[in-house]
């Protein structure tokens, strides 16, 4: 036996008068817009090491937006970020898989003080070792990639 739309939309209506209706329509609505928005949020760093371990990861992962959130933004460490985003790109399909699916191998966390500390770390893909300065600042634990040219001298 099949149900008759008609009987089902008529017990519907019963139930909620049609400005309910409109509003739960809306409210529906609005909740599919918000979801669908494509705007990314990311959790702040509980600590330096935090902060470390989320931007090394994005950075393998290819996450260019992610990867910046947790950078301390000054046009030095923009420029180096840009350069390494552009780097990326140019690399073949199998080599970003494989650094998508490397490890992060922290090899020494150093606190300096209550505010600055050294994350030096590699990866299970490349073997290369690279020390992040990570600092507070605002209240919030940023990557300062200039340590990075300050260990190349």
């Amino acid at each position: 036996m099949w149900l008759n739309p008609r009987l089902i939309l008529g017990s519907i209506e019963q139930t909620f008068n049609m400005h309910e209706m409109k509003k739960m329509c809306f409210l529906l609505s609005l909740t599919f817009f918000l979801a669908c928005s494509g705007e990314r949020t990311f959790r702040k760093a509980e600590d330096a090491q935090d902060a470390g371990r989320e931007f090394v990861r994005a950075s393998l992962d290819g996450d260019y937006e992610k990867a910046n959130f947790y950078l301390l933004q000054d046009s030095t460490n923009q420029l180096l970020m840009n350069k390494w985003h552009k780097d990326f790109d140019k690399l073949d399909a199998n080599t970003k898989k494989q650094y998508k699916d490397a490890e992060i191998l922290v090899i020494n966390y150093h606190p300096t003080n209550d505010s600055v500390a050294q994350f030096t770390f590699s990866n299970s893909y490349k073997k290369d070792t690279s020390t992040l300065r990570i600092i507070r600042a605002s209240g919030e634990w940023l990557v300062d990639l200039k340590e990075i040219l300050n260990s190349k001298n």
